[in-house]
């Protein structure tokens, strides 16, 4: 039985695993919209409150609502594009009366989606789960050498300081047990920061200027506003983030040994939608299962809902105290780089074990994964080849998760001679 204290520490390791994914897209569409620091400040501090909630609502699990797995929830990046070019068009009334619409959209959806859940064989799950681990490798890479766009990108010693996170997590992984061993990529991101503080790379400006409390209002930025061409965008934008949760619940089965069932499923895209709704409310922004996570979960081998409910608490708190939220940001982003190449690579880890229980000799198995897996991690490495294509083309396309998902999807139907069970074969895979 884990202590409140542990606990805790396990929960600030998922908050910390998740945070730059998080905090990122307020970043980059208050930046696109010119947002001053006020309203930035408050996007930043209504998004981690939101991200909070979401969380909470998804892990608590009722008879409709809620998945019950333990999944963090997080801003999906998919969004991004299309509230800056709505609100670039209109105003960002119009752009959060479009998330609500379309997060009660998810929640009317959501059963009707389960019910495809039958083209989601072994094969396909396996497939998707190590989609999802590929496809954020770049993203790993990407904060090892300082983060894109950064001026000291690729410096030796982003490098050098990456590489240490990693080996003190492994080192931690593996020689020692019990709590200690649980809270390896806690160890190495606090080792890596002090280090990373020694050479010169930690600032702490961004904690003296934040304020210390921040309550998320509704309708920060006006009362929202419809139109008919912007709920359909959000509508598009949602799901995809419904296939991509849906490769993430699998996920999170296969690391926490448990069959998951198509009610989990549905009750958790519900809770989707839900958060979704919030998001638009409190002016921040549509939520999904976050990936970031699930690595953690094989890794630490930790595997209860109340380190869950503990990340989602903890990032209510930050949303409320911004000067706290600020000292998270102080990790350089060659130290989460570190963390993320084992996470990551936890995930991809996960979906080849579902595939070692496929039978990749018959019933075009072999191709299936071939294909879903090089598309989707094409689309994610090169997501600019689908530039000019019609922008519903791009959003589907330009997400590896998606772009492989739906290729191992389609490619199953005309392939496979046999249609499995695909929900308990995604915890407990039997077909040879």
């Amino acid at each position: 039985m884990l202590s409140k204290q542990k606990i805790l520490a396990l929960g600030l390791q998922h908050v910390l695993a998740m945070y730059a994914g998080a905090v990122i897209v307020p970043l980059v569409v208050g930046g696109a919209l010119n947002l001053n620091g006020t309203q930035m400040a408050y996007l930043i501090a209504a998004d981690l409150f939101t991200c909070g909630l979401a969380t909470l609502l998804q892990i608590m699990g009722s008879k409709y609502f809620g998945s019950g797995l333990p999944v963090v929830l997080g801003c999906t990046f998919t969004a991004v594009s299309p509230i800056i070019a709505i609100a670039s068009g209109s105003n960002l009334a119009t752009a959060y009366g479009a998330i609500i619409i379309s997060g009660l959209f998810v929640v009317l959806a959501a059963p009707v989606y389960g019910k495809l859940l039958k083209f989601f064989p072994t094969v396909v799950t396996g497939s998707v789960v190590t989609i999802i681990g590929l496809s954020l490798i770049p993203v790993a890479m990407n904060n090892v050498a300082g983060g894109q766009g950064s001026a000291d990108f690729g410096q030796p010693r982003n490098l050098l300081l990456a590489l240490i996170t990693l080996l003190v997590i492994l080192a931690v992984n593996r020689l020692t047990t019990g709590f200690l061993r649980s809270v390896s990529v806690l160890v190495g991101l606090v080792v890596g920061t002090v280090i990373g503080y020694a050479m010169g790379i930690v600032h702490f400006s961004t904690v003296t200027t934040a304020s210390w409390v921040s309550v998320a209002q509704p309708f920060y930025f006006g009362w929202p506003q419809f139109s008919i061409t912007a709920i359909f965008t959000m509508i598009i934008v949602n799901i995809v983030s419904m296939v991509e949760s849906t490769g993430v619940y699998f996920a999170v089965g296969k690391a926490t040994d448990q069959q998951v069932e198509q009610k989990q499923i549905v009750n958790g895209l519900r809770s989707e939608g839900l958060a979704i709704m919030l998001g638009g409310l409190f002016n921040a922004f549509p939520y999904t299962a976050f990936s970031q996570n699930v690595g953690l979960l094989s890794l630490t081998r930790v595997k209860t809902r109340n380190v869950i409910f503990a990340a989602g608490g903890i990032m209510v708190v930050l949303g409320l105290l911004p000067k706290l939220a600020a000292l998270t940001t102080v990790v350089p982003n060659a130290v989460l780089g570190g963390a993320m190449i084992v996470m990551f690579g936890s995930v991809a880890a996960s979906g080849m074990s579902i595939l070692s229980d496929v039978d990749l000799r018959k019933d075009g198995n072999l191709l299936i994964a071939a294909c879903s897996i090089a598309v989707g991690l094409g689309s994610a490495v090169l997501p600019s080849m689908f530039d000019q294509l019609p922008e519903f083309a791009r959003m589907l396309l330009q997400n590896g998760i998606v772009s492989g998902s739906l290729t191992a999807i389609i490619l199953n139907i005309f392939l496979s001679k046999t249609q499995e069970s695909a929900v308990p074969a995604a915890a407990a895979p039997e077909t040879k």
